[in-house]
């Protein structure tokens, strides 16, 4: 397997250096060419591992990073499988949507290239135990999704958002440093196990700050609230292949440093499981919050994003609670319904963002108030953005059901808890899970019914042409993998139980006779399933079969005695839920602009609503503001004088002079008074 990581390796490096020889389709040719074998390799080793070997073995490294060891446990084997999935339908889906952007020949040169580098150095962070060497990994991922964010970098508002991106990732960079750097000097190894070693040692005070700082850095990257703010801008930025695997899999490589982290430290998981529950419930709650009053589609499915990572928090969070209280039934549902939906998310989120993607190269737009009646031109976009909106509300037979059902499963087997404060705690996260279920449907109600139903608002859609055999068939796998798992989910749950059993090695009896009692109920979810799609295929079909040779009658939508323009009677995305703005407005930020009817023949008025994150408001608005107040006081040593700016060379050269002199003659006047 050794080689096989290595060849891994070196044929992304070979691509690397190829694709700024080609022409501008070589470079789709090589990229997907490259993504294909890796990810045939990449998955050669995940079943290997998840078939029972394991991998374990050391580089000798330099005195500088020490031994390197590649360890590629069942939970690293889980994250390979989906990166991998993710990047390849993310290279067939992108060779389509860039070829719009020929003409951009080294644009497209290098967004090649950080791709390929970009998902190499996801599947080496999932395999590298050394703490200098994923570091450098990381660095290089954020560097190469940096660049694939700002492909349109011409653009201001993709610009600023690839920089806040990576000024947000280095901060990052900077608490798994700290943290890193912390173990290292308490051990003197990069090794993983040291840290295993220093917290096994040491007080639980120690293991929960040492996990603070892994847990803040993994946080941003993966957009817990409030370290969330740069995931809204990034994603509507990104083209829409990168969007789709930004959030499938780049945001939950921050989900696999947690549970790698957990597996690690060993300290009191009662507190961080408290700490990780409460955050998530939050970050899923307010996540979705603001998805619903967003009027851009693409910022609305980064939202959900958020949303989802808050699902897959909770999962984590009962997970950490189960380990705490030895209660290992807990640990299989929190941390199996956490693993799953990371897969579940991965699924229906790309193929949300690719829908999205035909959206905007067809009509040019992905402001939900100008779009309507997409369904008439684009009905296969229309059917695949159905789908991943029903599974992402976690609806029946579709896989997002099945991880929330395990995670609802876990919470309510602990209802009975140890103690008030146990079962106060379920009781909020039930709370949470279920409002964020309602709110989603609300969202995903009005996206879907504003942007592909009705009649177009401000588009032409006579212009629209659905690209059915490059951007539309490949998508169908992902529905095909969303349903296998909405039907069959016991092996998939199954498959789940290698790296979840990581977390909890007992073997009690009760515990495995209540896990099979787990998988008995997902397979009868499954049976209902299969049931319920059997059922409304057959009505479909018989609806075709007595109506097939009856004539359509098309006549316009009643307007109620209106008889105007069909078109303003509909729904906009504001009106939709105008009632839910309302009541959420004091926890949210939302501006209005609007123009009043003047005069006798006033000019048509003209009403918006612009929603903005308060967390981004406080948090990183407030502060740069206030830097910039005091940064202007100094305003006036840019006078553009070019003597001014002599004279601060002269006084910088004379104070690089002067001060060590002075300090100097302040060490011998110490030394004199000592010695009187």
């Amino acid at each position: 397997m050794s080689t096989l990581i290595e060849i891994f390796n070196l044929i992304a490096l070979v691509a690397i250096i190829l694709i700024p020889f080609l022409k501008v389709k070589g470079n789709g040719i090589i990229a997907l060419t490259t993504i294909g074998i890796q990810v045939a390799i990449a998955s050669i080793i995940a079943y290997s591992v998840l078939s029972g070997n394991p991998i374990d073995y050391s580089y000798t490294g330099s005195f500088i990073t020490g031994a390197i060891p590649i360890r590629v446990d069942y939970l690293s084997a889980w994250f390979i499988i989906i990166i991998s999935f993710t990047f390849l339908t993310g290279a067939i889906y992108g060779i389509q949507y860039m070829k719009k952007y020929s003409d951009q020949k080294a644009n497209l040169a290098l967004h090649a290239i950080s791709y390929i580098l970009a998902f190499t150095m996801l599947i080496d962070i999932c395999m590298v135990q050394n703490s200098l060497l994923f570091l450098v990994a990381w660095e290089i991922m954020a560097l190469a999704s940096f660049i694939l964010i700002i492909f349109e970098h011409n653009k201001k508002e993709t610009l600023r958002a690839g920089i806040n991106f990576l000024i947000q990732s280095h901060v990052c960079i900077l608490f798994l440093t700290i943290g890193s750097m912390w173990a290292k000097i308490q051990t003197g190894t990069f090794d993983f196990n040291g840290i295993t070693q220093f917290t096994s040692t040491s007080p639980a005070l120690i293991g929960i700050g040492l996990f603070t700082f892994f847990f803040f850095g993994f946080a941003i990257k993966s957009g817990f609230v409030p370290f969330h703010t740069w995931l809204p801008l990034a994603h509507p930025a990104a083209p829409a292949h990168i969007s789709g695997v930004m959030s499938g899999v780049i945001i939950k490589i921050g989900i696999y440093g947690i549970l790698r982290m957990i597996l690690l430290i060993e300290t009191n998981f009662v507190t961080i499981g408290y700490l990780i529950l409460i955050t998530s419930v939050i970050t899923g709650v307010y996540g979705v919050m603001l998805a619903i009053i967003q009027h851009n589609l693409k910022k609305l499915l980064a939202y959900h994003s958020i949303e989802n990572i808050g699902i897959i928090g909770i999962g984590i969070g009962l997970g950490c609670l189960g380990i705490g209280y030895h209660n290992h039934l807990l640990i299989l549902l929190g941390f199996g319904g956490a693993l799953l939906h990371t897969l579940n998310h991965s699924l229906f989120k790309s193929l949300l963002f690719y829908s999205a993607g035909n959206v905007y190269q067809h009509a040019h737009t992905v402001n939900i108030e100008s779009l309507g009646g997409l369904i008439k031109k684009m009905p296969h976009t229309a059917v695949l953005f159905l789908v991943g909106s029903l599974a992402i509300c976690g609806l029946p037979p579709f896989n997002g059901f099945v991880s929330e059902f395990l995670i609802y499963l876990g919470m309510f087997k602990s209802l009975n808890g140890v103690d008030f404060s146990f079962t106060a705690l379920m009781l909020f996260a039930i709370l949470g899970l279920v409002l964020i279920g309602g709110l989603a449907m609300i969202c995903f109600t009005k996206a879907f019914s504003i942007v592909f139903l009705g009649t177009p608002r401000h588009i032409n859609i006579e212009k629209v042409e659905e690209d059915k055999k490059t951007t539309v068939y490949p998508l169908y796998t992902i529905v095909g993998l969303i349903l296998a798992i909405g039907i069959l989910p016991t092996l998939f749950i199954r498959v789940i139980s290698l790296p979840v059993g990581q977390f909890s090695i007992s073997t009690n009896p009760a515990s495995v006779e209540a896990f099979d009692s787990v998988i008995k109920t997902s397979s009868l979810i499954g049976v209902y399933s299969a049931v319920f799609i059997a059922f409304v295929a057959i009505m479909y079909f018989l609806r075709r079969f007595f109506t097939r040779n009856k004539p359509a009658l098309l006549s316009t939508t009643w307007g109620c005695g209106f008889t105007g323009s069909a078109v303003k009677m509909q729904y906009t995305a504001s009106s939709y839920i105008r009632t839910y703005r309302k009541i959420i407005e004091p926890f949210l930020r939302v501006r209005k602009f609007k123009s009043e009817a003047v005069g006798i023949f006033p000019a048509p008025v003209h009403h918006e609503t612009h929603p903005y994150d308060k967390v981004e408001h406080i948090l990183i608005d407030k502060p740069i503001g206030i830097l910039r107040r005091i940064l202007s006081r100094f305003t006036f040593l840019q006078s553009g004088n070019v003597q001014a700016y002599i004279l601060y060379g002269f006084i910088f050269i004379t104070l690089i002079i002067l001060i060590p002199e002075i300090y100097q003659k302040i060490l011998v006047l110490i030394k004199f008074l000592n010695h009187l």
